[in-house]
């Protein structure tokens, strides 16, 4: 068995991380590296204690959730809670860091950036990441890794059968089709 790159490996984390994001806008998830090695993590969501979007849904302000926390700014902050120096780590984020997280990241000593997906990406944070030389990266994670879409097929698969059903295809023949969907999707979460 071959295994997965660094880059993968951490941009999983990352993936992972956005699963515990409270914003209904957008998951983000953010992993800090330093020698290979994770030295913390975040994700997009409220303070502490505090009322999340998925609870009374996003506060927004000139179309951008001000409730939330983003996952950059949540990894820094862990990094400051507990005593360990951001300084020439690198990070993984889900998403291209929006202008305020650029900023932060360089001024926390960030590195190097490796971001999945692009995410209006800012012509100023692109200048910003090449004025503090700054190496800035796409990764995206590859689907066999880390099933990022999972709820989406599931949904999918059962509309899909539910119409084959409806058109008349024998109770056996949706039987089985059924039973090999819950195979499927059961043994890979």
């Amino acid at each position: 068995m071959e295994r997965i790159s660094w880059h993968q490996y951490f941009m999983a984390q990352s993936h992972l991380l956005a699963l515990r994001s409270t914003c209904t806008r957008l998951m983000v998830g953010a992993t800090i590296v330093r020698d290979k090695r994770i030295i913390a993590g975040g994700y997009n969501g409220s303070i502490s204690g505090g009322t999340h979007c998925s609870d009374e849904g996003c506060y927004l302000i000139e179309d951008h959730c001000v409730r939330t926390v983003h996952a950059e700014i949540n990894a820094i902050l862990q990094c400051a809670k507990f005593g360990v120096p951001a300084e020439g780590a690198e990070i993984y984020v889900t998403h291209f860091p929006c202008l305020n997280c650029c900023k932060s990241l360089i001024q926390a000593g960030i590195k190097k950036v490796f971001y999945a997906q692009d995410y209006k990406n800012h012509e100023f944070a692109i200048e910003l990441f090449q004025q503090a030389d700054v190496m800035v990266e796409q990764v995206e994670l590859e689907e066999m890794i880390l099933d990022t879409q999972n709820k989406e097929k599931l949904s999918f698969t059962a509309d899909l059968l539910s119409k084959l059903e409806k058109q008349g295809l024998g109770g056996d023949e949706i039987r089985a089709l059924k039973d090999e969907a819950n195979r499927l999707y059961t043994s890979s979460s």
